[in-house]
């Protein structure tokens, strides 16, 4: 009897040491790993800003990169583009973490913030329903907070909605900052992700990431819609600007002039409003 006791003991002892080995492989914070202070954070990534707002750290969100638009009323300093921005302009913020992700962040920047001894939290950020419950699981857990579970549910609710088109529309999107600089999103790209959780087929999905867009490869992908940022199509002068460009009015999307576009930030992100991008998406395709 003392004997199957005494493998009782130990087969819960090793299966509290496998539990607490997944849950470090997770991210989520350990007893031996040390506690991070966010009472003043400088945010790299819209999504990540979002958030920490949704997680009711905007109070503590002191600078913020120019993706980082939402909520409308962050209270941070705009330090610019990550690209762009200085360890000089972050260090005056004296922060005490700062978050980003691994794809965004410059590698000079994160060398200085790292001799400057300011904690980093970089997250591998996936364009996924699923990446996107990870990257706010992370964020939840660096910031101490076990209650972002209903934040991973309204993203699965809302998109647990949506009805597939009886027949899905090919749907091409185009990265417009003015006309003379223009390109298309294939494979590997968060609008690619976008494109297909709203029920559509994407145009470009022959090619991979970015590429420049040309009159061949509108005649070749033949959308039914064109999908834009706002500001994209501002930028070449509207709807009629759109189709004075070679190729455009040759397709089926601007035969129709069918032209849908969205918030960059919204459609792009990934963040804690997923659910209501793929949604707004979904019906502007209808």
């Amino acid at each position: 009897m003392k004997k199957v006791l005494t493998l009782i003991a130990f087969t819960m002892v090793l299966v509290s040491c496998n539990q607490k080995s997944s849950t470090a492989n997770n991210g989520t914070n350990t007893a031996n790993e040390p506690a991070i202070n966010t009472s003043r954070i400088v945010s790299l990534n819209g999504a990540v800003t979002e958030t920490l707002a949704a997680l009711d750290a905007s109070e503590k969100i002191v600078g913020r990169d120019v993706t980082s638009t939402f909520p409308n009323d962050l209270k941070a300093t705009d330090l610019g583009h990550v690209r762009s921005i200085t360890a000089e302009s972050i260090l005056a913020l004296q922060p005490t973490v700062v978050f980003g992700t691994t794809k965004d962040m410059n590698p000079n920047l994160n060398e200085q913030l790292k001799k400057a001894n300011v904690p980093l939290v970089l997250i591998d950020q996936e364009y996924s329903v699923e990446g996107t419950k990870q990257l706010i699981t992370q964020v939840a857990s660096k910031l101490n907070k076990e209650n972002y579970q209903p934040l991973l549910d309204h993203i699965s609710t809302k998109i647990s909605t949506i009805q597939p088109f009886a027949k899905k529309p090919k749907v091409l999107f185009i990265y417009a900052r003015g006309a003379g600089n223009l390109m298309v999103a294939g494979k590997q790209t968060p609008l690619h992700s976008m494109i297909e959780l709203a029920g559509a087929e994407n145009a470009a999905a022959a090619l991979t990431d970015f590429k420049p867009l040309t009159p061949e490869a509108l005649l070749t992908t033949n959308p039914d819609v064109i999908l834009m940022f706002d500001s994209g199509l501002q930028s070449v002068g509207g709807v009629d600007g759109l189709l004075k460009i070679d190729g455009i009015a040759a397709t089926n999307a601007g035969k129709n002039k069918k032209v849908v576009t969205m918030d960059g930030q919204l459609l792009s992100g990934f963040g804690p409003r997923l659910g209501e991008a793929v949604i707004e998406l979904h019906n502007k395709l209808q």
